[in-house]
C-alpha cells in the first residue's frame, strides 16, 4: 500500500476530527480512519472485519447498527450484551418444540418433525424472522390437528353408542322371545294330569319345574327392564354426543364466520391472509388489498335506527360475498369497514372487480321496511408487489380510503392514482 497515500488518509483523519471537536480517542480515531479509508478507496483490513462481523448478526441487530450509525467494535458491545444467553434459548427452543407438538394428535407431520429438530439443533434460529414465520404455521396447524381429532373421536364415540343402542335392541328383543317360550314351557307343564295313584314323584317334578319356570320367567322379566332402562340412557347419552359434535361444529363457524355479514371475521381474515402471504412470497403471488368503507353510516343509524344500519351491512356484505371469486377473501375489519384480497394478473382484471362493486351499489337502493336508502361507499386498493411487506400494503390501502373519504367520498382510489 502507498505510504504517501496512508499519511494523507492519517492526516486526514486528525484534521477531521479536530474540526468536529471530537477528541482523537481510539475509538473515535477508527471510526473516522475508516471513513477517510473509504473515500481513498482503500480496503483496510480491520475496517473490513468491522463489516464481516456486522453481516453474521441478525437481520434486528443489523439494523439497529446501521439505524445508531455504528462503526466500531466499542459501540457495537451494548448490543451484542441484549443477546438472550446460550441456556436460554436452549430453554426457548425446548418450549417451543413442545408447543407445536399436538396434544392429542398422535400424528406429527414429517415437515414439523424435520424443523423441529432443526430448532433443537440451532436454538438461536428463533431469532430469526423467516423461521418465525414457520412457527406461526406450525403453531397454528398444531391447532388444527386437534381439533380435527377431537371432532374426529366425537364421531367415533357416537357410532359406538349407536352400535350399543342395536345391540340393546337384539338383547331385549331376543329377551322378549325367551320368556314367552318359557311362558309356553310353564303352561305345558301345568295341564299335564297328575291324578293317578303312584305319580307323586312326577308331581313334586312338575312342581319343581312350575317354580323354575317362574324363577326364569322373573329373572328374564328383570333383566329385560334393566336393559330397557340401559337403552335409554344410551339413546340420552347418544344425543349429548350429537349436541356436543353440533356444538363443535358450530363454535368453529362462529369464530371463522361474522355473525351478522356471513363474511370472514376479522380473527378469521387474519389467519387467512397469512396463508396468502406465504403464497405471494413463494410463488409471487399478484394480489390487492382493497378497504372498503360505508359512507355517513352515522348519519343512516341516526336517521333510520341501528336495525336499519345493520340492514344495509348486511345488504352490503352479500354483495362483497357474491362478487368475490372463492380463490379470494372478504371479510369484515369492524363496523362499517370491509377488507377484500383479490388476486390478479392484469390491472383490467382488477379494475372490473371494483367497477361491478361500484355499479351494483350505484344502480340499486338498499331497502328497509319498504324505504329505500341511497347508500355509497368509499374504497381505498394498495398492490402487494409494490410493498416490501404485507403491513405496508394494509397500511397504505387504509390510507388510499383515507383520502377518497377526504376527497368527497363516493369514490374508489388506487395508488397509482386512478380513480373510479
Amino acid at each position: 500500500m502507498n505510504e504517501k497515500i496512508i499519511n494523507s488518509v492519517l492526516k486526514e483523519t486528525l484534521i477531521n476530527l479536530k474540526t468536529q471537536g471530537i477528541l482523537a480517542t481510539p475509538n473515535e480515531y477508527h471510526k473516522e480512519f475508516c471513513k477517510v479509508s473509504k473515500s481513498y478507496k482503500l480496503t483496510i483490513n480491520e475496517c473490513e472485519q468491522f463489516k464481516k462481523l456486522v453481516s453474521k448478526l441478525s437481520k434486528n441487530e443489523q439494523l439497529e447498527i446501521k439505524k445508531k450509525e455504528i462503526s466500531t467494535f466499542e459501540d457495537m458491545i451494548p448490543i451484542l450484551l441484549n443477546r438472550v444467553s446460550k441456556e436460554n434459548v436452549n430453554t426457548l427452543a425446548e418450549l417451543f418444540q413442545k408447543s407445536i407438538t399436538p396434544s392429542i394428535s398422535i400424528d406429527i407431520d414429517e415437515n414439523l418433525q424435520k424443523f423441529s429438530v432443526k430448532i433443537g439443533n440451532s436454538p438461536a434460529l428463533l431469532f430469526e424472522e423467516d423461521i418465525q414465520k414457520e412457527m406461526q404455521e406450525f403453531i397454528t396447524k398444531r391447532f388444527e390437528a386437534d381439533k380435527k381429532i377431537v371432532k374426529q373421536k366425537t364421531s367415533e364415540i357416537a357410532k359406538l353408542l349407536t352400535l350399543m343402542s342395536q345391540h340393546f335392541n337384539d338383547a331385549i328383543h331376543s329377551s322378549g322371545q325367551g320368556s314367552q317360550e318359557v311362558s309356553d314351557i310353564k303352561s305345558k307343564i301345568q295341564s299335564i294330569d297328575i291324578n293317578e295313584s303312584g305319580m307323586k314323584t312326577l308331581s313334586d317334578l312338575q312342581t319343581q319345574l312350575i317354580d323354575a319356570a317362574k324363577s326364569i320367567e322373573q329373572e328374564m322379566s328383570t333383566v329385560g327392564e334393566k336393559l330397557s332402562s340401559g337403552k335409554s340412557e344410551v339413546e340420552t347419552l347418544e344425543e349429548k354426543v350429537k349436541k356436543l359434535e353440533e356444538e363443535l361444529d358450530k363454535t368453529r363457524e362462529e369464530s371463522i364466520k361474522d355473525h351478522l355479514t356471513g363474511l370472514l371475521t376479522r380473527r378469521a381474515y387474519e389467519e387467512s391472509i397469512k396463508k396468502i402471504e406465504n403464497e405471494f412470497m413463494r410463488n409471487n403471488t399478484q394480489y390487492a388489498i382493497v378497504f372498503f368503507d360505508l359512507d355517513h353510516f352515522k348519519n343512516i343509524n341516526d336517521t333510520y335506527g341501528h336495525d336499519a344500519g345493520d340492514v344495509i351491512i348486511s345488504t352490503f356484505a352479500k354483495i362483497l360475498d357474491k362478487n368475490t371469486r372463492d380463490l379470494d377473501i372478504v371479510g369484515r375489519y369492524g363496523g362499517e369497514e370491509f377488507v377484500a384480497i383479490i388476486h390478479f394478473n392484469l390491472k383490467r382484471e382488477l379494475l372490473k372487480y371494483l367497477k361491478r362493486i361500484k355499479s351494483i351499489v350505484q344502480d340499486n337502493d338498499f331497502v328497509y321496511k319498504k324505504q329505500k336508502i341511497k347508500v355509497t361507499f368509499s374504497a381505498g386498493v394498495a398492490i402487494r408487489n409494490n410493498h416490501n411487506n404485507y403491513e405496508g400494503t394494509i397500511q397504505k390501502a387504509d390510507m388510499l380510503l383515507y383520502n377518497a373519504k377526504e376527497g368527497g367520498r363516493d369514490k374508489i382510489v388506487m395508488e397509482d392514482g386512478t380513480a373510479i
